[in-house]
């Protein structure tokens, strides 16, 4: 009866012990990232660009890559041809051979179609040191109708 009891303590100790785990490691990088997330912070969207911003970027050529996350599927609906890009769908950008191709020296702005990928990904990609990562607010859907017919101007 001893042993019964002390092989169901042990059980129910490790259990908890699975029940209760987590990567502390991890925890402490998210802790560093959202302990600077004041409110005030917040309001000021870090970590995010907009349509406005992206198209200053083009127009001052600062260097930027923009990381699309979208599927193939919808990429060949409604693609960006910028030449600093990268096409990665979600499902595969944290793949050792997709990571080692983003840069490290400039901004990476990430982008889907209405924006929650692109934040996913953006926090995912700073939690593991990319802190030039940014996610496009709005997605291509903001970027189209932001831009519309005056897309020449930057582009050119």
């Amino acid at each position: 009866m001893k042993r019964v009891l002390i092989l169901m303590g042990l059980f129910v100790f490790t259990l908890s012990e699975m029940l209760f785990a987590y990567d502390k490691e991890l925890a402490k990088r998210f802790n560093m990232m959202f302990s600077q997330m004041t409110p005030e912070v917040i309001a000021k969207k870090p970590c995010m660009v907009n349509a406005k911003q992206l198209l200053e970027m083009i127009k001052n050529k600062e260097p930027f890559v923009i990381l699309d996350v979208r599927s193939p599927e919808e990429m060949a609906i409604v693609g960006i041809t910028w030449k600093d890009r990268f096409d990665i769908p979600m499902h595969e950008v944290f793949k050792e051979e997709n990571l080692n191709k983003l840069p490290k020296d400039k901004k990476i702005v990430v982008i889907c179609h209405t924006g929650p990928r692109s934040i996913a990904v953006t926090l995912a990609l700073r939690a593991l040191g990319f802190m030039n990562a940014y996610a496009f607010d709005g997605g291509v859907a903001e970027l189209a109708k932001e831009v519309g017919r005056a897309a020449y101007m930057f582009v050119h």
